[in-house]
Parts: C-alpha cells; sequence; structure tokens
C-alpha cells in the first residue's frame, strides 16, 4: 500500500535535476583568540570551483525538497604552532583540501512563471573534510555538521531546460582546526581548538526538468 501511494504521488509531482557550477571565494581560518597550551594556527582555505548536482522533488508549484551533492577541490595555506616536532615552533604548510557537502534543502519559489522562477531557501547537511600535508605526507579527514543558504533564479529556455544563476553561503561550524588540518605527526600537534569554515559561492548551472510539467498549485 505504501509503495501505491509513493508512486501516485510521484506520479503527479515535478522532478528536477540541477547541476551546478559556483566559484567560492577565500575564507580565513584562525583560532586567534586561543594561545597557550593549545597552540594557535591562521590560514586560509583558497577559492575554487564548486561543483556539484541535485535532485529536487516538488509536489508544488511553491515548494519543493532537494537532495545535493557538491565538492570543492583546493589548497589551504596555513601557519601554525607544532608543539611536537623535535625543536617546537612556528609551521608553514600549503595543505591539499577536498570538501564534500552532502546537503538536504527546501526550496521556496516566488512567483514563478513560465520563463522565470525566482528562488531560495535553507539547506542542512554535513562536510566531509580530507587534508594532506604533502610536506609530510599525513592525512586526515573528518566529517562537521553544515548548513547553507541560497537565493538565485531559473530562466527556462524551453519547457524542461533552464539556467540557473545563484549566491550561496555554506558553513561548517568549528570545520577547520589544528587536530583536523596540520602537523607532522597526524592529528595530536598541540592545538585542539577549532575555527568555523564560511564560504561565499555565485555562480550556477543548468535545470531540467522531469515528469508533470505542472504540479499542485494548492496553498
Amino acid at each position: 500500500m505504501l509503495l501505491l501511494i509513493i508512486a501516485a504521488s510521484a506520479a503527479h509531482a515535478q522532478v528536477r535535476v540541477n547541476v551546478y557550477g559556483n566559484y567560492v571565494f577565500d575564507d580565513q581560518v584562525d583560532n586567534s583568540y586561543s594561545y597557550g597550551s593549545e597552540g594557535f594556527f591562521e590560514g586560509k582555505i583558497k577559492g575554487g570551483f564548486l561543483g556539484g548536482v541535485g535532485l529536487e522533488y516538488r509536489l508544488h508549484q511553491y515548494y519543493g525538497l532537494e537532495l545535493m551533492y557538491m565538492r570543492l577541490d583546493t589548497h589551504a595555506p596555513v601557519d601554525y604552532w607544532d608543539y611536537n616536532s623535535v625543536i617546537p615552533g612556528n609551521k608553514h604548510t600549503n595543505l591539499d583540501l577536498t570538501m564534500n557537502y552532502i546537503m538536504l534543502g527546501g526550496v521556496r519559489s516566488f512567483k514563478p512563471n513560465e520563463k522565470v522562477d525566482p528562488f531560495g531557501g535553507l539547506m542542512l547537511g554535513m562536510a566531509i573534510i580530507d587534508t594532506k600535508n604533502p610536506e609530510t605526507g599525513n592525512s586526515n579527514s573528518a566529517t562537521k555538521f553544515a548548513w547553507g543558504a541560497r537565493l538565485g533564479t531559473n530562466i527556462w529556455m524551453s519547457e524542461r531546460v533552464g539556467i540557473k544563476l545563484q549566491a550561496q553561503f555554506l558553513s561548517v561550524p568549528q570545520g577547520a582546526g589544528g587536530g583536523l588540518y596540520f602537523g607532522t605527526g597526524g592529528a595530536g600537534v598541540g592545538v585542539s581548538t577549532y575555527s568555523t569554515v564560511l564560504q561565499f559561492a555565485l555562480g550556477g548551472g543548468l535545470v531540467f526538468k522531469l515528469g508533470d510539467q505542472h504540479p499542485s498549485t494548492a496553498h
């Protein structure tokens, strides 16, 4: 019975496939207010291409829900204090950094028509952060809570294909830290504090409509 209900709902729903291409700007990370025995770090997550894909499920003309995956491959030049070194002191490295976002986002359209579909929404999910220190060969990975917001518009080139333009903000609270990123001995580098990752992106992509072209318009 449940499968029949889901199948019936899907038959009257509109499914959209979104392909994303955004540019992410540089983000400064540091724990400037945490010195002493915890050490310190400061650096920058360099900007780059944030690409991805999303599957958006709409049962209503104005509301939808999207599951998306986005990936950023970049570098993070970092200065940090290494207590575990033979000679403790300030170190510098340029980390290889990959950020994988898996997000579930609500979509709210504002007075859409056949040509233009403005939208906005919030996103919740997780960031899988992988780092490698090319100087030592050490690597590390962590999964962190992430959230975001976006605002943009779809410009329909045909009944089923459109161009997506958007501004997007992503945040990973406590997403950058000494224990995750730096050091010669893995996680135990004497730096245990963290900094929130804040990433702002501009870009867009393509959107493709599948299924019913006229989802419910009831409020």
